[in-house]
């Protein structure tokens, strides 16, 4: 008689998108139980059979109404919530927006939204954004070195 082995949590992958406005950056607060009251970039899950840049423009078409200029991917972080039992790879996409007002599309996701500029975020971050910072990565260098 075999036992059946309990299959362990796999990683889930999730989308940042780092928004860009002339010199700021685009976050909102996280209002959900998992990173509540923590600041961090639309995104979400990435969807069988989606590309990173199509999960981007949907992402923050549906959280934010904005619609992104050209998608360039970015780094990514390791990040596990232990305390959470979840586990994700979060991959960044960065873009511009070069118009409009983002507004709360989920509000049981997100209380609001707002721009800050990269040298002074708000706490608390999201745990992908410690990890992306703990990196040194500085999204406005990495889209001036790329046009």
């Amino acid at each position: 008689m075999t036992t059946a082995r309990p299959i362990p949590p796999v990683p889930r992958v999730g989308v940042g998108v780092i928004v860009i406005r002339d010199v700021r950056i685009l976050l909102g607060e996280r209002l959900n139980a998992h990173g509540a009251g923590t600041w961090q970039f639309p995104g979400g899950h990435l969807e069988f059979g989606e590309t990173i840049a199509a999960c981007a423009r949907r992402e923050v078409r549906e959280e934010t109404g904005l619609q992104l200029g050209p998608v360039q991917l970015g780094p990514y972080t390791n990040d596990v919530f232990a305390d959470e039992d979840r586990h994700y790879i979060t991959l960044y996409a960065i873009a511009r927006v070069p118009c409009g007002t983002p507004t709360v599309r989920e509000p049981e996701k997100c209380a609001r939204w707002e721009w800050f500029e990269w040298s002074r975020l708000p706490a608390p971050l999201f745990l992908p954004i410690r990890h992306l910072l703990a990196q040194g990565f500085d999204p406005l260098a990495w889209v001036q070195a790329r046009g």
